[in-house]
């Protein structure tokens, strides 16, 4: 499975983007769709080289999400992979949302433990509870994805 164009468009949409660099709320260096990596304070980039990180970072994302061997269709890891994209891949790890799919709980005990997610400082925020909404539904939506739908990607 790769990143497909309504996981990437998906993104896109969730994460914003911001083609000079920022500092983000722990004050790392960032650009674009959240890159991080070699990003200095003063650094300009197009749409088209942000788009190019965002789907390179959300492949690399994709393949630690994998190897938790607990994503079963194709919805799923793409729930899963927007999940680690915005808290890490470290936090899934240790999340109750892993142990409790790897329990095999419920829908809706699956669908919580996402939902509690939607902090950031102390806040409730309303982007990552619209986030949280779309990977919990997301997660036990049927395979959709064709080939012509599979983002062709050039790494």
């Amino acid at each position: 499975m790769q990143i497909t164009d309504t996981l990437l468009q998906k993104l896109m949409e969730m994460e914003g983007c911001r083609l000079s660099a920022y500092r983000d709320e722990g004050g790392v260096p960032t650009i674009g769709y959240g890159h991080t990596r070699g990003v200095r304070m003063g650094d300009r980039i197009s749409p088209q080289q942000a788009r190019d990180w965002l789907l390179q970072d959300a492949t690399e994302v994709m393949r630690q999400v994998r190897r938790l061997h607990v994503a079963r269709t194709e919805a799923q890891l793409e729930a899963l992979t927007s999940f680690a994209f915005n808290v890490g891949i470290g936090r899934l790890k240790q999340s109750t949302l892993l142990k409790t799919i790897r329990q095999g709980g419920s829908k809706a005990a699956i669908q919580r433990q996402f939902k509690r997610w939607v902090y950031a400082g102390g806040s409730k925020l309303p982007g990552l509870v619209a986030r949280r909404q779309w990977e919990a539904e997301h997660f036990f939506e049927p395979s959709y994805a064709t080939d012509d739908e599979i983002v062709d990607r050039v790494l």
